[in-house]
């Protein structure tokens, strides 16, 4: 298997040839080993095929790229556009969310050739003068295909964890069962203050980024690395999952409803705890940072710390000069891996797990969506979403930012989530 990209893109409005063709092969080699069928299954409404993936980011290039701006381009198959539209309304009706498992035709084989055509396509554009609107829009589709090489990846996971026979993307390579520094969380302080937040400045970045405006960020203190799996048992050997005196009402509800008592894809066998993961079934790592918890299931656990979240403006401040790298998708690892903390510092702030901020995804002062239908891309969804920080074990290296905003419903489990505490400073 190959990974995701671990190459930067290239400027806010110069796209290389290479560019486009790193991130298309490295969608391709995500599926090079999945029969027609495992491409095909949908195993909820939240996730999508592979095969749907690697359709829906081809039609981006060809609705938004290629129709308006090629004059003699020819679609592949006019039909594609009702079948691959995601969610943009401007542009006219689509198949329903929850049945693009449905979707037995075109096969893997016959999406693998729209690709090669739309392709074929974009290469001649590339080798042209484009203007810097058109470049940028280029941008952004390699961006929402890189989110898209993540989500192929969640939704293969939890395709394969509802199979009883318990199939592993890639070999199953345990992670090495020692103890790496982890031991307890220390604390890194910042002062506050009024501070910028959101992204300025040259180089791409999503709408939803920006624009960089300042917030009162009083000072606070930030867990030198996320929670891990040892002290998560630990809050569900306390009745953490029980006690309603740390979970907000409607988590409790649903947590109560849908029997949460672990993260998912956590199963117990001869008294261990065991994970499905992208390589098969994993003994638990207790020093590896908890995945695939929610934000009620975060917020539960940090109330029964007495801690907190913290807000995505102290996330955002604490990772200004924190280097971007980490356990990222180029690393192959494809689970969160145990943060050494022993030096004080803030270890494992991008890459393992999506960060739980207890901020909700709304607009930021004087946000504008764009024109047309790109527009639709985020600012729609700025209701009823929690934001999350970092990356995971599953997002395409280069594609981090210390503004990235990731967001989904408080309930969402299927994603590699996990949490970070913060407490006012003493």
């Amino acid at each position: 298997m190959t990974s995701s990209s671990s190459t930067p893109l290239k400027g806010s409005v110069s796209i290389a040839l290479g560019d486009y063709a790193l991130v298309r092969s490295q969608s391709l080699a995500l599926t090079d080993h999945l029969s027609d069928a495992e491409a095909t299954v949908q195993s909820m409404e939240d996730a999508s095929p592979a095969k749907w993936h690697l359709a829906h980011t081809t039609w981006f290039f060809e609705t938004f790229v290629l129709e308006p701006n090629v004059s003699d381009y020819t679609l592949f198959d006019d039909k594609y556009c009702y079948l691959f539209n995601s969610y943009y309304d401007a542009v006219g009706e689509r198949h329903p969310r929850p049945r693009r498992g449905m979707l037995a035709r075109p096969t893997l084989d016959e999406v693998r050739d729209y690709r090669a055509h739309v392709d074929e396509a974009m290469e001649t554009l590339l080798a042209s003068t484009l203007s810097p609107e058109l470049a940028t829009l280029i941008e952004l589709g390699l961006h929402h295909e890189q989110q898209h090489q993540e989500l192929l990846l969640t939704d293969i996971l939890h395709l394969f964890a509802q199979n009883p026979l318990r199939p592993a993307f890639a070999p199953a390579v345990p992670l090495e069962m020692t103890n790496k520094g982890t031991g307890d969380a220390g604390w890194v302080s910042f002062d506050g203050g009024r501070l910028p937040l959101g992204a300025s400045g040259d180089g791409f970045r999503f709408d939803c980024e920006g624009p960089c405006h300042e917030v009162l960020v009083q000072p606070f203190e930030l867990a030198t690395r996320a929670v891990t799996n040892r002290e998560w048992i630990t809050f569900m050997e306390a009745g953490g999952y029980r006690d309603p005196q740390y979970w907000l009402s409607d988590g409790l509800a649903i947590a109560t409803e849908r029997e949460w008592h672990a993260p998912l894809y956590w199963y117990q066998q001869d008294d261990i705890w065991w994970s499905l993961t992208l390589r098969g079934p994993q003994p638990v790592h207790l020093d590896a940072p908890v995945a695939h918890v929610s934000f009620y299931e975060a917020d539960a656990f940090a109330t029964w710390a007495g801690m907190r979240l913290p807000s995505e403006a102290e996330w955002e401040h604490a990772a200004g000069d924190v280097e971007i790298e980490g356990n990222f998708a180029s690393s192959n690892m494809l689970r969160p891996r145990p943060q050494d903390a022993s030096a004080g510092d803030l270890a494992g702030l991008y890459g393992d797990v999506w960060e739980w901020t207890g901020s909700p995804f709304t607009s930021y002062p004087g946000f504008k969506p764009a024109s047309g239908a790109v527009g639709e891309y985020n600012g729609k969804f700025m209701s009823g979403q929690m934001v999350l920080r970092g990356g995971s074990c599953a997002t395409p290296g280069g594609h981090m930012r210390a503004t990235y905003r990731n967001f989904f419903h408080p309930d969402k489990r299927w994603q590699f989530s996990g949490l970070r505490l913060a407490r006012d400073a003493a």
